[in-house]
């Protein structure tokens, strides 16, 4: 399992409709092949900034979701408020302790 790792840079004052419209978009990401749920933080210092963490199988489910009509639909539902494109990164399982 991967953890994949998105910082989200919302363009201010749009916040709220951000959120709205990830809300619409959560069901089309989760219901991806390889995908173990997600969710979406809101930075406390910059209410601009959110996390957006999902679980993948692996890091190729997640590529191959990039490939598909389900990514399509995520991206017309979050990209448009995104002032750059995210940072993307992919984390291993957690460490044992």
């Amino acid at each position: 399992m991967m953890l994949e790792h998105a910082l989200l840079k919302v363009r201010s004052g749009e916040e709220e409709a951000f959120e709205a419209s990830m809300r619409e978009a959560f069901p089309i990401i989760e219901s991806a092949p390889g995908c173990h749920g997600a969710e979406v933080r809101r930075q406390a210092e910059d209410p601009s900034v959110f996390l957006l963490l999902v679980r993948w199988g692996s890091v190729e489910v997640h590529t191959t979701f990039r490939g598909t009509d389900l990514y399509e639909a995520w991206r017309v539902l979050t990209h448009p408020f995104y002032v750059e494109p995210p940072s993307v990164t992919h984390f291993h399982e957690p460490l044992e302790h």
